[in-house]
């Protein structure tokens, strides 16, 4: 599976920003898609997360309430809706695809599919 994640740019403090991440050469079916994001110089930090087969989500203290995961079957893509965005949420964000049990769904080893990151940048 080939991802491609898209809908980074640069807002202000309190604005919204749609990321895509579209998979190729399969489907996610299987699959929990995961959004990370990872500021220079750190580790990869856990945003939010979609059980394709049921839909269950789960989300990163710092983004819940903020943020929203979905998916759309039909163009074999999920979405990161991303609200109320603080200067502190300015990172490159990737989206990953693996099978983790639910106790690992957070972690970045569980996912073994990444595609390319792209930077949102929230200006105060």
């Amino acid at each position: 599976v080939q991802l491609q994640a898209s809908g980074g740019g640069l807002v202000q403090a309190g604005g919204s920003l749609r990321l895509s991440c579209a998979a190729s050469g399969g489907t996610f079916g299987g699959y929990t898609v995961g959004w990370f994001r990872q500021p220079p110089g750190k580790e990869r930090a856990f945003v939010a997360a979609l059980r394709w087969s049921g839909g269950n989500t789960l989300y990163g203290d710092s983004v819940k309430g903020r943020f929203t995961i979905s998916r759309d079957s039909a163009k074999s893509t999920v979405y990161l809706q991303m609200n109320s965005l603080k200067p502190e949420d300015t990172d490159l964000y990737y989206c990953a695809v693996g099978r983790p049990i639910m106790s690992t769904m957070r972690s970045d080893e569980a996912y073994y599919y990444w595609g390319q990151g792209t930077q949102v940048t929230v200006s105060s």
